[in-house]
């Protein structure tokens, strides 16, 4: 009987704490906007981003730490007692009894410590600023993704109605080459190459509709959601790509970014954080002085637990480790090391940050260009398209310049949606280097 009633205990406590590890194991999912624009996209990743989420619970173990540490300063209170049944040979009391007790309550107050207590306070201090750098290292990084999955969806969206454009182009063109062959003023020929320029043009249109699919997913990734809704509800995304040209200095990015940048920030925290362990470590080679009070009872003559002895006693302890083995050395010599690391680990930050700046520039520079380049090109590939028209259908030129002046319009529309994604994300990409916060994101 004793398995099967031990199997019952075990199904009601499981019964009445599901519902409390189901609510530690995932939160309800925020349903996303019914009209995701990039100003919504950014305020929901905010919110639901994983990688943001994460950080946050960082900075809240980091405020634990500060919380532990703060206490070694603050008196501390233990009670204690206990009762023991003996044999009365063995007794230590006067007179000889097979019983004792005692119970005590004593506050110890730390009045030096080598300086270990407050450098482990400004340590855990500084660490925390760290985790709050941190966070907003990892908000920059996640906004940027964003960005790029929202500007991809517009991207594959509008390529998409490109290809459209071009099979409707080529649908016109075959019926215009349809009619002319049932009148005889053309040949089979310009036809079935209308024919098969057609179906080509569907192979694009099926990967730019794929394309666009999996640009949603990459954005749903980026947002954080989850959730059946997620899966059945699909996310209407609004927007388009524009071309508005933003003036960016090459010395004021670098200064931007060595003077905003929260990962060099962070490491700086970290580095004054790990002085500060030194200065802890240290501390073991001096003495530590501590103040105590309290009271206590214990067993007095008697057996009766009313003729206990009782009184308070104060008084001031000291320990000086005057030789440990080493240890305090082997620790200060770790501290130290973990300095050199922290202050390397700035240097080679630092250093990626400038690379880092010099490279978004350089993309930034190479968007304009092709922007700008392709700018007028769409316009100017529609005109194109309307002479080989106008001039085939007045007998002057070929199909295959028809043809030729469509391709190189879906071409040129392809180009220029492509430029235009281009400098958007290598704008977002700029400022994340320079070490600012999203433009949609209020500080």
């Amino acid at each position: 009987m004793k398995p099967v009633r031990s199997l019952l205990v075990a199904a009601a406590a499981f019964v009445l704490l599901a519902p409390t590890f189901t609510a530690l194991r995932a939160q309800p999912a925020q349903a996303a906007p019914d009209q995701l624009d990039l100003k919504a996209a950014i305020g929901f990743a905010v919110g639901n981003n994983f990688a943001i989420r994460q950080a946050r619970e960082r900075i809240k173990q980091q405020e634990g730490i500060v919380t532990q540490v703060t206490a070694q300063q603050l008196p501390t209170v233990a009670a204690t007692g206990s009762y023991q049944r003996n044999s009365t040979e063995i007794s230590q009391t006067y007179p000889q009894s097979d019983r004792y007790w005692t119970v005590s309550v004593i506050a110890t107050q730390t009045l030096y410590a080598g300086g270990g207590v407050r450098s482990s306070i400004r340590s855990s201090d500084l660490a925390r600023e760290a985790a709050l750098l941190d966070l907003k290292s990892v908000v920059n990084d996640a906004l940027l993704s964003v960005r790029t999955a929202f500007y991809s969806v517009l991207l594959d969206r509008e390529k998409i109605t490109v290809q459209e454009k071009n099979v409707e182009l080529l649908q016109q063109q075959l019926k215009d080459v349809s009619n002319r062959f049932d009148a005889g003023t053309v040949s089979s020929f310009e036809k079935l190459r209308a024919e098969v320029a057609l179906a080509n043009a569907k192979t694009p249109l099926i990967t730019a509709r794929n394309d666009y699919r999996l640009a949603l997913e990459s954005l749903r990734q980026a947002l954080g959601l989850t959730g059946a809704g997620a899966q059945s509800k699909p996310l209407d995304v609004v927007g388009s790509l524009d071309y508005t040209p933003v003036e960016f200095d090459l010395a004021a990015a670098f200064g931007s970014a060595k003077a905003n940048l929260p990962a060099l920030q962070r490491l700086d925290k970290l580095a004054k954080s790990n002085e500060e362990s030194v200065t802890t470590a240290r501390s073991g080679y001096l003495p530590t002085v501590a103040a105590y009070g309290g009271w206590g009872l214990a067993k007095g003559l008697t057996d009766s637990f009313d003729d206990s002895f009782q009184g308070w006693e104060v008084g001031v302890k000291s320990q000086w480790n005057i030789f440990d083995g080493r240890a305090t050395a082997g620790k200060v010599s770790q501290a130290r090391s973990v300095l050199q690391q922290s202050r390397l680990s700035f240097d080679e930050a630092e250093l990626s940050a400038e690379v880092a700046v010099r490279r978004a520039y350089s993309s930034w520079q190479e968007a304009t260009e092709l922007a700008d380049a392709s700018k007028k090109v769409t316009g100017q590939a529609e005109e194109a398209v309307r002479l080989a028209n106008a001039r085939y259908s007045a007998g002057t030129s070929t199909q295959l310049d028809v043809l030729q002046a469509q391709v190189d319009l879906t071409t040129a529309r392809t180009n220029e949606l492509q430029a235009y994604y281009t400098y958007v994300v290598a704008v977002a990409t700029l400022r994340n280097a320079m070490g600012l916060s999203d433009e949609l994101v209020v500080e």
